[in-house]
């Protein structure tokens, strides 16, 4: 089979999901501008993260990590890849089927158990008519996330990083049609989410057939190989639900405040730019990359990929949470301060957005961290660490809550990610050469941080500077570019000099397989 090309792999990737991810934006744009952060806002959202937060254990989250070694490694070894595919579709169909309707029945208490804060109030009623419209999409969205696995175990990277693209056009053309027919905007939108599920699903299913795979009719049954993706995948469920009850803190203790739940859903949408670009990416390559290389017995290989993903994390990351603390508010009031969203609603999110941006790299770390026990179906260790994360994240958030207010939630979800770092990083030193940092990867740590040290103060100066036109309509979208630019020029520039990356490390990168 042919070897995937870890760091073009990563760019593939990166490229589609920074597309995906500017879209992303102007649908938010549009969203913050037709809603802002008032009662409509706060309901749609809570009800369009039930469906996203159960994916995590259907879906990419706890079961593709366990999924994605295991085909990976039959794909390797000549073995029947597609009909365990088969049986893993057929019964992750049934599962999500049966999961759905329970789903919708229990929506009054799953909303309820995500923002209490709602209740006796209109956005609670909303939050459950929306919850059952986008309820569905759980089922779509898993089933394309299983066949993406598949592509990704090939290093098909290019058709499942660009259909999250569909989901932010769908939801663009929605927008607009409704303000057009004067459509209610919250009701347009949660009917758009399940009609993007089945987008993003038909064009997988696409994909995958001209991939050379297929998926007859079989009812599902209980193989010797479910039973043990099964076993493989429970922790890794477990330690899903750990982190969704983070999340659920971090809502609940929003939902106290009016507009929170929105300031949050914000500034975690700015955030996700530079996450989803490179943690996902990563995310996506290196694991299928590291399960072929322990079955291959290819330790040294192993070890370059997990070194070379560590790298790459942290020479964008670093940057980018720079910048994200230090032009919070500019990005903010730039990007959303219109229509329904005040001044007041800019500073509060702003808050968060720093918040979020000081564990930006941490929850990047998480993607090139994880496939080293995932790779080698050690999910319960993960499972461990993130319990010890929840608790922290817990006593975090509601004990500073009565201080910090809904920040506290925000504050939580950085620290209780940077404790994860830690646990996933000294468990992985049992691991032997393969999980080893290299050479180049410590020589090069230092000078990305101080790079992106000389970046921060450098934008720090500058927006100072540039305040009185980023505050005018006029010239604000220029000098939020200018700021962006100058960002961009300084950190390369800086790092160039210092020698933390070389310009042959990005061509190489781009350089086209020739075989």
């Amino acid at each position: 089979m042919k070897p995937i090309r870890l760091v073009r792999g990563f760019v593939t990737v990166g490229g589609w999901t920074l597309a995906s991810r500017l879209m992303g934006f102007l649908r938010d744009v549009m969203m913050a501008a037709y809603l802002g952060a008032g009662p409509v806002a706060e309901a749609f959202l809570i009800a369009f993260s039930l469906p996203n937060m159960f994916r995590r254990f259907f879906a990419e989250g706890a079961f593709n990590m366990a999924f994605v070694p295991m085909f990976s490694k039959k794909l390797e070894a000549g073995e029947d890849a597609e009909g365990f595919a088969r049986d893993a579709w057929w019964g992750m169909t049934a599962l999500l089927l049966v999961f759905t309707v329970v789903g919708m029945l229990a929506m009054p208490w799953l909303v309820l158990a995500m923002a209490s804060g709602f209740h006796g109030d209109a956005r609670f009623d909303m939050a459950v008519m929306f919850g059952n419209i986008t309820f569905p999409y759980i089922l779509f969205i898993s089933l394309t996330a299983l066949v993406s696995g598949m592509l990704n175990a090939t290093g098909r990277f290019m058709a499942t990083a660009a259909v999250p693209i569909l989901m932010n056009v769908l939801f663009i053309v929605a927008m607009a049609a409704a303000d057009w027919q004067d459509w209610p905007i919250g009701l347009t939108l949660a009917w758009t989410v399940p009609i993007t599920g089945v987008a993003q699903l038909a064009f997988t299913w696409v994909a995958v057939h001209r991939a050379g795979f297929s998926f007859g009719f079989r009812w599902p049954h209980l193989t010797p190989e479910l039973r043990r993706l099964a076993v493989i995948a429970a922790p890794a469920v477990l330690a899903g639900g750990v982190v969704q009850i983070n999340l659920i803190v971090g809502r609940q203790v929003a939902s106290f405040t009016e507009g929170a739940v929105a300031w949050l859903s914000y500034a975690d949408r700015l955030y996700q730019l530079p996450l989803g670009v490179v943690g996902i990416a990563i995310g996506v390559v290196l694991l299928p990359d590291l399960s072929r290389r322990l079955r291959a017995g290819d330790t040294e290989g192993g070890r370059a990929s997990f070194n070379r993903g560590t790298e790459f994390a942290l020479l964008l990351t670093i940057p980018a949470a720079v910048a994200l603390v230090v032009l919070a508010l500019p990005l903010v009031q730039v990007l959303f301060q219109r229509g329904a969203f005040g001044p007041d609603d800019s500073v509060n999110t702003a808050w968060a957005l720093a918040a979020y941006g000081l564990g930006l790299p941490a929850f990047v770390l998480h993607k090139v961290l994880q496939p080293l026990y995932y790779a080698r179906e050690d999910t319960r260790r993960p499972f461990y660490f993130a319990l010890a994360s929840m608790l922290v994240n817990l006593g975090f958030a509601v004990g500073l809550m009565g201080v910090l207010g809904y920040l506290a939630a925000a504050l939580a979800t950085t620290v209780s990610a940077w404790v994860m770092v830690g646990q996933l990083w000294f468990g992985s030193r049992a691991m032997g050469d393969a999980a080893a940092t290299d050479a180049r990867l410590r020589d090069r740590l230092w000078r990305i941080v101080a790079a992106a040290a000389l970046m921060g103060a450098l934008l720090w100066f500058a927006a100072g500077l540039a305040a009185p036109l980023l505050a005018t309509h006029g010239t604000r979208y220029a000098a939020l570019g200018a700021l962006v630019v100058l960002g961009l020029v300084s950190y390369f520039g800086a790092g160039l000099a210092l020698g933390a990356f070389r310009p042959s490390d990005f061509r190489s990168a781009l350089r086209r397989d020739r075989a």
